[in-house]
């Protein structure tokens, strides 16, 4: 078979005028970027408003592992499944970071005969969304300095009386707004800012920073969860940004960045269509990372493509108890949409790494025997789906299990694992998916067991609601949604949620950073552990995306390189074609 990317470039593609068209698309509501991809106006919304909207369905999976269990894989070929069975279809995915695809994970286009295409555009820079959170993240991390630097180097009242602007009087240690930028480093996690000659301010005043990868922003977050422009510019306008020396909020609005800021964000709000290798179209929007920020496409791009279609196709980042659970719970709450059916996508390969008895680390090989028949194994991992399925019922969300099929899989197992899960009491289904050697031809049996599931009548139930206490969102998604026994907050963590209730920020929804290797906080823990402590280090105020983010065990929001890292593949041929992309 063919590497991912000469499969991409012998297929033949539409131009991305004609994928847009047959969407449903008319050619005013859409602006080509070269031949195979375009922005799409939100005027669509308003013309599309009057016609009934179709089915959600939201791609998850077992606990990750190294391996990858292919979700975008499984996205991308249920969508063309769904497709050969003749109903309109739009896939909606995130764009991928340049960190991971510079660092561990490669590409994220999907792969084999279910991937995005052209897969080199979608996966470098698209059409610059991610770069423009970038500019507007750090417009505000310069205005933040700025401001310090002319308030103290003038004094407040000289400061009023030259600028006619009322000082914020910014206590320079207690500014919560950090810089960004789009590749894993960690040598940048920690860093001073501000640093003078002898005797010297002209540089600034000196305090301590960091930068967090450009997708864990909460600019990212806000583009996912807006609404319109409209929505994104007054939730820009609501992020605190640092305190003030009285312990006030200061906020993006109070240093009239705002505004700015939107303008920096204004075609970063319009998903970019783009199609399959089977033409099927495909709106990519908003940032990865479950782990460290929600982890899901737009509302914005769900919202398009529910109206133009029958089905809509999309997954939350990494496996149930993260993507999902942040769909759930944030996304779903902000939009009123809930997904229809889940798809939790399962490997053989990945259900034996999740049993505890195979160390499996990053960039390492895959030890043969991990493709050898292992009842054992198989048997102990089989407890992670079994969590996960268990997982996306209690949100009364009708599930189909994927078992996503690689070369290696033996049929004794395949077979094996297919009537463990049909023996199970909750009403799943299951079907095998080839759609990375089959394309849609591979995934019709998925496709038809996720028509099944969408016409099953249930009830959608979040883990809490709106006006419920943060600490009881806190403990209803660690103990009710993972299992945990108990929530420890640091002292930090308490003083900072005393803080955000006399705030008047009581009223948000949580959003736990942890480890996507682990339910727990812990990634060495497989399987289904119960009983286990969550402890929290520390929590984030994001009051434009509308949560509040706590900072789980070690998780870091700035990933680093791994020791041979991916872009020692990338490289260009004698005639400017990328090589190494996988």
């Amino acid at each position: 078979m063919l590497p991912d990317i000469e499969i991409c470039r012998t297929t033949t593609l539409a131009s991305i005028s004609t994928i847009a068209t047959q969407a449903g698309l008319l050619d005013t509501e859409f602006d080509t970027q070269g031949t195979y991809k375009a922005k799409v106006s939100l005027d669509c919304l308003k013309r599309l408003a009057p016609k009934k909207s179709g089915k959600l369905i939201l791609v998850t999976a077992i606990t990750p592992t190294p391996l990858g269990e292919g979700k975008t894989v499984t996205t991308i070929g249920l969508a063309q499944g769904l497709a050969k069975l003749n109903h309109m279809v739009t896939a909606c995915i995130r764009q991928p970071s340049m960190g991971p695809v510079f660092g561990v994970k490669g590409g994220a286009a999907g792969g084999g005969y279910s991937q995005v295409a052209p897969m080199e555009e979608l996966n470098l820079h698209l059409t610059g969304d991610i770069h423009a959170v970038t500019a507007a993240h750090n417009l505000a991390a310069a205005a933040i300095d700025a401001r310090i630097y002319h308030e103290q180097r003038l004094g407040y009242d000289d400061f009023e009386t030259r600028s006619g602007l009322t000082a914020l009087k910014i206590d320079p240690t207690r500014v919560v707004w950090k810089r960004v930028m789009d590749h894993n480093d960690r040598a940048l996690r920690m860093v001073t800012v501000g640093k003078n000659e002898t005797g010297k301010t002209i540089n600034g005043y000196e305090r301590e920073d960091g930068f967090d990868i450009s997708a864990a922003s909460e600019l990212m977050a806000i583009l996912a969860l807006a609404n319109d422009l409209k929505d994104l510019r007054q939730r820009i306008g609501r992020i605190v940004v640092a305190y003030s020396y009285s312990g006030e909020p200061v906020t993006t609005e109070d240093l009239q960045v705002a505004g700015a800021m939107a303008v920096s964000m204004k075609e970063a709000i319009e998903p970019t269509l783009m199609q399959t290798l089977e033409g099927v179209p495909t709106l990519i929007h908003a940032g990865p990372f479950a782990n460290i920020a929600h982890g899901n496409s737009s509302i914005i791009a769900d919202n398009i493509a529910l109206k133009l279609g029958d089905y809509t196709v999309t997954e939350g980042g990494f496996g149930s108890d993260m993507g999902f659970e942040k769909a759930c719970n944030i996304k779903s709450q902000a939009s009123g949409k809930a997904p229809d059916c889940a798809v939790i996508v399962a490997t053989l390969r990945g259900l034996k790494a999740n049993s505890g008895h195979y160390d499996l680390l990053p960039g390492q090989p895959i030890p043969d025997s991990l493709f050898a028949n292992d009842h054992a194994a198989l048997v102990a991992g089989f407890e992670n789906l079994q969590w996960h399925i268990n997982n996306v019922n209690k949100y009364g969300v009708p599930a189909v299990v994927a078992i996503n099929r690689f070369p290696q899989d033996s049929e004794e197992e395949l077979t094996q694992l297919k009537a463990m899960i049909e023996a199970l009491p909750n009403n799943v289904l299951v079907a095998i998916s080839e759609g990375f050697a089959n394309g849609g031809n591979g995934t019709k049996e998925l496709a038809e067991k996720v028509i099944t599931q969408c016409e099953v009548s249930s009830t959608f139930t979040p883990l809490y609601t709106l006006n419920q206490t943060t600490e009881e969102k806190l403990m209803a998604v660690a103990e009710v949604g993972y299992g945990a026994g108990s929530v420890t907050l640091s002292d930090i963590a308490k003083q900072q949620l005393q803080q955000f209730k006399q705030q008047g920020f009581d009223d948000l929804a949580v959003c736990l950073a942890k480890t996507p290797l682990s339910i727990s906080t812990d990634g060495s823990l497989k399987g289904a552990p119960k009983g286990f402590d969550v402890p929290i280090r520390e929590l984030k105020l994001c009051a434009g995306a509308g949560f509040i983010y706590a900072l789980c065990g070690n998780v870091m929001t700035m990933p680093g390189l791994p020791e041979k890292p991916a872009f020692m593949n990338l490289d260009l041929d004698d005639d400017g074609n990328i090589i190494g992309l996988s």
